[in-house]
């Protein structure tokens, strides 16, 4: 779909979307509406945060736009390939960093030329090599968070029309999460859609430009990062007040 005069092109497209899914407990199983009527619309060149508590549906959301889960309603449209960091680069714990890296590069779509020309690119910026030569272990010996490092690395070394973060820019240094930060803006800036799940609202405020702030399944708030995070924090802090009374 091309650009024209009315702006970036649609990149995801949610039109009331619903979905539940069954989940099996000691009194048997029970269904769980975990996002209500969701619809939004998300563009060429935006990186959109996904806020809210914990259980809101926000990582249930985005499985949905990878395609993990189909809508119980609505619909779901999206451009291209949608990459959900943390699935398609899954790692395996007793292969060795290196292997992890071809099989996770080959996971998001590169070929086997394009992972050894940007291998070295790969490892230099998961930073796991700085204190060690850990890509040769088995990826059993990372911390997770070094584990967390190699999947962003690996997924940031393509560009994607969709491409979905869960919580990674939350691990590492300072040092990493400017690399991270950096690397949305050129993946943004390469013509993609980068959504970005965090409990961390500083990292939002810092990374995206657009927020959408879900609560028990709905779509409390859609807008600017700064104002959704700033009425966000102001919810929480007078739930926090009331519970104190």
């Amino acid at each position: 779909m091309a650009e024209n005069h009315m702006g970036p092109a649609p990149t995801v497209i949610a039109d009331d979307v619903h979905i539940t899914y069954t989940v099996q407990g000691a009194s048997g199983s029970r269904e769980v509406h975990a996002v209500k009527g969701v619809t939004f619309v998300a563009h060429k060149g935006e990186a959109i945060g996904l806020i809210g508590s914990n259980g809101s549906g926000k990582s249930t959301l985005l499985k949905a736009v990878a395609g993990l889960l189909p809508p119980a309603r609505g619909r779901l449209w999206t451009r291209g390939r949608p990459s959900l960091l943390g699935v398609d680069a899954a790692l395996m714990n007793d292969l060795t960093g290196e292997r992890n890296v071809v099989l996770g590069g080959l996971a998001m779509g590169m070929t086997r030329r394009q992972i050894r020309e940007r291998y070295q690119q790969i490892v230099d910026f998961s930073g796991i090599d700085d204190k060690g030569d850990f890509i040769t272990l088995p990826m059993r010996t990372y911390s997770s968070g070094m584990a967390a490092r190699l999947r962003f690395s690996i997924a940031a070394a393509r560009t994607h029309d969709v491409l979905m973060i869960d919580e990674a820019l939350a691990t590492g240094d300072a040092a990493f999460q400017r690399r991270s930060r950096a690397r949305v803006a050129e993946l943004r800036a390469e013509a993609g859609t980068v959504f970005l799940v965090s409990h961390n609202n500083r990292t939002v405020t810092e990374t995206c430009d657009r927020a959408l702030w879900l609560e028990a399944g709905v779509l409390r708030m859609d807008g600017p990062a700064k104002e959704v995070v700033a009425a966000y924090d102001d919810e929480q802090t007078r739930k926090g007040r009331k519970s104190k009374k």
